[in-house]
């Protein structure tokens, strides 16, 4: 078993990057450049090699997956655990990586930094992904932090004087802005949990669709249908569709593109399926 830092050694010199750790690899950016070393076709402008938040890698991870399908690699990967950047999920895709180096590498020179266009990759401050919740939290940190910290910023600076007496009844010019940096704590702290709880919503409802679209994809990629078949084309068609870009274009999947006339076919066929509203959500 090759060890960690032979690994790393190992992409690092091969992807001209400085990586220090196995859990940084969890981005996707690298898996998605050791694939086009070996096959060179790899979409490497669509990779965010610069990515530091969790949907950033989601993305990459298509890519990878979209080369996969192409090439016709049966090598299943899950990239809601691999984004978490933990060691061991990390550490068992990129041991099997180098293994399917040394099998397909046709052993040339690759220019990995030319091939990204010089864009810079390795780790980032923090290994770890940043979600939306985390930002959320700094943001209203760093605006709770400020507010602590203005009025006894504008006080160091200011000479001590002399103690003066205080007329009874009257309250301390001090206690008035305490209060409202009180209130302006409690507003962002409303709104602090208030936006935590849309995040958790919607990334669970992002989890949820996900794990649908994948037991689609693996049943499709599972399953043989007769050549020529109604079936087989309408398989086609719905790969086509999970493997779509942002941009509109499909890549290359296992059979390939369907034509006019034939994706028309399917499209008809699927329009006619009948979808019980009651059972949509």
């Amino acid at each position: 078993m090759t060890s960690r830092q032979e690994l790393i050694a190992w992409v690092n010199e091969l992807l001209q990057t400085n990586y220090t750790k196995v859990e940084q690899l969890g981005t996707g950016a690298a898996y998605c450049q050791i694939v086009d070393s070996v096959y060179g076709d790899v979409k490497l402008d669509r990779v965010k090699f610069n990515a530091n938040q969790e949907y950033e890698y989601v993305e990459n991870f298509k890519i990878l997956q979209n080369a996969f399908a192409k090439h016709k690699i049966d090598r299943p990967i899950d990239p809601t655990r691999l984004v978490k950047c933990r060691f061991q999920d990390n550490f068992e895709l990129i041991q099997w990586f180098k293994r399917f180096w040394d099998s397909y590498s046709s052993g040339m020179p690759y220019d990995a930094l030319a091939r990204r266009n010089g864009k810079p990759i390795g780790p980032m401050d923090g290994h770890r992904p940043m979600s939306s919740a985390s930002s959320a939290r700094s943001s209203s940190a760093g605006a709770y932090n400020r507010a602590r910290v203005g009025p006894q910023a504008a006080g160091r600076g200011a000479r001590p004087v002399a103690n003066r007496p205080v007329a009874v009844g009257r309250p301390a010019s001090n206690n008035r802005p305490a209060a409202g940096q009180q209130q302006q704590v409690q507003d962002l702290g409303r709104q602090l949990n208030e936006a935590k709880a849309m995040i958790e919503t919607a990334e669970k409802e992002r989890d949820f669709y996900f794990l649908k679209l994948r037991e689609i994809e693996v049943y499709l990629q599972s399953t043989e249908f007769a050549q020529g078949s109604e079936l087989e084309a309408m398989a086609k068609h719905i790969q086509g569709i999970l493997y779509s870009t942002d941009e509109g274009e499909t890549e290359n999947v296992d059979a390939g593109h369907m034509d006019d006339q034939e994706y028309d076919q399917v499209s008809g066929h699927m329009n006619t399926l009948h979808v019980d509203e009651e059972e949509t959500f």
